[in-house]
């Protein structure tokens, strides 16, 4: 079932048009990824989906209908939370719930629930102004979650971690994904390898692909060899091949060389590394990444 719907959304300031005509679904169950680069669109998408920001164009349908009200329906998680950092945790869930009319014993049970499901049962009567980074984003999304909205939304939730703190929200939030349909920001490639059954890869406000990672891997990945070998920059020029050859990357000790065919492209590479008699150190052929796709794509 189609928990979101978007048909032709547009967005323009004056004569800029900042989202041009774009189109996607989220299915019940799933963690969708939206990428792009920073100034692609990502956040004004977002902001139009939560009410904040309205629509020059189109439409968009939550369980097929039109929702004014969708606070019920979306839990929100902004990039940069701010709470009042003279709350404590607990208070924080309180205030929120009760915005939502949560009767007071429904409440409490939910706050403890959330409040262990991200870590900060035993940090719930310190106020929040003593919290870290990572703290104050898992409390982000235990106020996002306590009216159990049917989707929640987050925008570049681990841009602002370390190393450590991205990790324990990682791990976060593939619990949460089990029982929630997630959509998230990033431009953090990894982590939508990482967790998300939907890819949805923006620029300039156009929508380049929505689909599944395999099919983004399958319809989009291209054959590549790696060559290492010494003086990169004076053989790398002599491969070319408009024939065979996609790209050719040079890069410190390597050549990546992107191929259109596997066989023709081996052939054709190991005959140049014998013909410039080439001291060769590797020889490797290997994918594309999510990461070397969506370079392409964007550029």
């Amino acid at each position: 079932m189609s928990i979101l719907q978007v048909n032709h959304l547009q967005k323009k300031y004056g004569e800029q048009e900042i989202i041009k005509d774009i189109g996607f679904q989220i299915q019940q169950g799933e963690c969708s990824a939206l990428l792009g680069p920073n100034g692609a669109g990502k956040t004004t998408i977002i902001k139009m989906l939560i009410g904040i920001t309205k629509p020059s164009g189109g439409e968009i349908l939550f369980q097929g209908e039109r929702h004014d009200r969708k606070r019920s329906f979306i839990g929100y998680l902004p990039q940069h939370p701010t709470f009042y950092s003279w709350m404590t945790g607990k208070e924080l869930l309180t205030f929120m719930g009760r915005l939502s009319d949560i009767d007071q014993e429904s409440l409490e049970q939910r706050m403890n629930e959330l409040l262990e499901l991200v870590g900060l049962s035993e940090a719930k009567n310190k106020r929040i102004g003593t919290y870290s980074g990572g703290m104050k984003q898992r409390l982000g999304i235990a106020q996002a979650l306590i009216h159990q909205p049917k989707l929640l939304i987050m925008d570049e939730p681990v841009s602002a971690l370390d190393p450590l703190g991205r990790r324990d929200m990682l791990e976060l939030l593939k619990a949460i994904k089990q029982n929630t349909t997630i959509l998230f920001s990033t431009h953090i490639l990894h982590d939508a390898e990482e967790l998300s059954d939907k890819i949805l890869i923006l620029n300039q406000g156009e929508l380049l692909f929505s689909g599944t990672l395999h099919q983004v891997l399958e319809s989009h990945q291209q054959p590549i060899f790696i060559i290492q070998a010494p003086r990169v920059h004076e053989w790398a020029p002599k491969l070319v091949n408009e024939d065979i050859i996609e790209s050719i990357d040079p890069t410190g000790s390597f050549a990546k060389v992107r191929v259109k065919d596997i066989a023709s492209g081996r052939t054709w590479l190991l005959d140049c590394i014998r013909r410039l008699q080439l001291p060769i150190q590797k020889f490797e052929l290997v994918q594309e990444s999510l990461e070397d796709i969506f370079i392409r794509m964007v550029r």
